[in-house]
């Protein structure tokens, strides 16, 4: 597995990194079979090391969640129905939960887990009803795993609508900030701009009367025009570059299109990114807008991760999907070609690779690369 992979994977898993605590509690429900004296013991013993890897397969394996994720059901189900055992299923409730509430289509793929996960609760209460079991009425031990998975999807949606607000006012911010900048560019070209212009002119009427020491005035005067176009041509090259594109406008429109295809975008560096050159995210942005489009359109992904970074001072940007990798690469492809040719102006390089979890874009432009 590569470093970007590796990274990436990091990134990607690090909201529900707790999830891999919730395991330490595992060998307490197999407490009965440790040490194991039978053959049954073993058994039990298999399952849940067959839940353990399962769990972390949920985790790890995006692709594979059609298959471990009711896998992971019925090793459940089994512990519940055949071992009366209803804690174990509370692991999958919070660990799918979280995983379906980040999902733009989750809701109606959590009702079909909640539907299955309470259909294994039922059963369990209806045998701990037939087998006079005291423990299964216990309101303490019968509440958490009722309430488990509805508790755990609400928790979920609403500490990623959080995030995701939060996400969205910083880049409104920005781009409210940005508002500013174009009114202070107004200001500068209304004025500064037109005082510039105005000694140009004085400039040259200057040298067309001044009649005494000739010799000397027209270089000094030569010398203030010069100075002055210089000044006017800097303070249009400010204005100009105060128009570009920013990071911060670019995400917010992406995401919406990214969210209007079942899409869900998360990012990594994207604050400090906002302080790189305004050029350097121009350049960098229509390469990314083109990157975006691609996944929408032929990548059939659920998940986009954007991370930004700055490796020897260069400027990075990495896009990776867990779509069906592809390259990209095929002939008469404009927005490929369209890519590698805004990054070229701009000394960059760019880099479209499939991976184990979809496809991987780099995007790069040196430090100080021409604008």
């Amino acid at each position: 597995m590569s470093q970007t992979s590796r990274k990436w994977r990091r990134n990607l898993l690090s909201i529900e990194w707790s999830s891999y605590i919730w395991l330490f509690y595992v060998p307490f429900n197999l407490q009965d079979q440790i040490p194991p004296h039978s053959l049954v013991d073993w058994l039990w013993l298999g399952l849940g090391a067959l839940f353990i890897l399962n769990y972390v397969a949920v985790n790890e394996r995006p692709h594979w969640r059609r298959i471990t994720i009711p896998l992971e059901l019925l090793i459940t189900g089994v512990f519940a129905i055949v071992g009366m055992d209803v804690f174990m299923i509370i692991f999958p409730a919070f660990q799918v939960a979280f995983i379906f509430a980040r999902d733009v289509n989750g809701t109606r793929k959590f009702s079909w887990f909640a539907l299955c996960y309470y259909l294994i609760f039922a059963v369990f209460v209806y045998r701990g009803f037939q087998q006079g079991l005291p423990h299964a009425w216990e309101i303490t031990a019968l509440i958490f795993p009722m309430l488990a998975p509805i508790g755990g999807y609400v928790i979920a949606r609403q500490t990623f609508s959080n995030w995701n607000l939060a996400q969205t006012n910083r880049r409104l911010q920005a781009v409210v900030q940005r508002d500013e900048r174009e009114r202070i560019a107004r200001d500068l070209h209304d004025n500064l701009g037109q005082s510039f212009s105005m000694i140009t002119v004085k400039t040259e009427l200057a040298k067309k009367l001044l009649e005494k020491a000739p010799d000397r005035v027209a270089g000094e005067l030569d010398d203030i025009e010069a100075v002055s176009r210089a000044n006017l041509q800097l303070v249009r090259q400010i204005v100009n570059g105060l128009h570009d594109v920013s990071f911060s406008e670019l995400l917010l429109k992406e995401e919406q299109n990214l969210t209007d295809a079942g899409i869900t975008l998360s990012t990594a560096g994207e604050e400090a990114a906002r302080q790189w050159p305004t050029t350097v995210q121009t350049q960098l942005a229509g390469a990314m807008r083109e990157a975006l489009t691609n996944v929408i359109r032929h990548a059939r992904a659920h998940r986009v991760m954007i991370s930004f970074d700055r490796p020897d001072n260069d400027y990075r940007v990495q896009i990776q999907d867990d779509g069906v990798g592809k390259t990209y690469v095929r002939e008469g492809s404009n927005g490929m070609t369209n890519m590698q040719a805004r990054l070229s102006e701009a000394n960059g390089t760019m880099t479209v690779q499939a991976n184990r979890i979809g496809t991987l874009v780099n995007l790069t432009v040196p430090k100080g690369a021409k604008s």
